[in-house]
């Protein structure tokens, strides 16, 4: 099985590790004084493609739960470390309707943790 790989260069990497052990709900597999690593099988990756972002490049990343118990968890742990910057819920994004918690890392990388729950004739609704 693949694996997707994305590498996140930071400012503090002590701060850094703190926010992803919470939006993985796990401790990195690997530290260094300069480096962590996660190697998780859970999620899987979605990834898409657009003409609608500001610039070209990232965008933002994103972990998407199967279901309501998935999702509830995540924001939880993002909720308990303060760290949601916004909840959606049954919004019209991305030709989906979906709930949503959206954070940023401490460098300012915006983070999606969504639940899809249906499709949407349209990419934003009106």
């Amino acid at each position: 099985m693949k694996r997707f790989h994305v590498h996140v260069n930071v400012a503090d990497l002590a701060t850094s590790i703190g926010y992803y052990q919470t939006l993985f709900g796990c401790a990195p597999n690997v530290v260094q004084p300069d480096y962590a690593k996660w190697m998780l099988d859970d999620p899987r990756v979605n990834f898409a493609t657009s003409q609608r972002g500001r610039a070209p490049g990232v965008d933002h990343l994103g972990v998407q739960a199967d279901g309501v118990e998935e999702l509830a968890a995540i924001g939880a742990r993002l909720s308990a470390a303060d760290a949601v910057t916004l909840v959606e819920q049954d919004t019209t994004c991305c030709y989906a309707r979906s709930d949503k918690f959206w954070s940023e890392d401490p460098q300012g990388l915006r983070w999606e943790s969504f639940r899809s729950v249906g499709g949407a004739a349209s990419y934003y609704a009106p």
